[in-house]
């Protein structure tokens, strides 16, 4: 994983929560950890990875405080924990 990706990682899990960060980071940060990121209709995007699957709402411009907040219950419930296994 490359240092941008970590760092996105990373700003996901900050305290306080960030509302400011690109969608499009994101999805790369999560296709580098193996997920499969499919952008469903209705502006939805869907994310597998380890056998859990979830949706989020499909923006374009800096994630909401709520979407990171799915986002990090989401990478929490998949085990992936920034800080162990991805140190800046």
């Amino acid at each position: 994983m490359n240092h941008r990706h970590r760092k996105t990682l990373h700003a996901l899990f900050a305290h306080p929560v960030s509302s400011n960060i690109d969608p499009k980071l994101v999805h790369a940060a999560l296709a580098d950890l193996g997920a499969e990121v499919v952008h469903g209709g209705h502006g939805q995007v869907v994310v597998k990875l380890k056998g859990h699957t979830q949706g989020f709402h499909d923006t374009r411009h800096s994630l909401s405080k709520e979407e990171v907040g799915g986002l990090r219950k989401f990478l929490e419930a998949v085990g992936v924990d920034p800080a162990r296994d991805y140190p800046l």
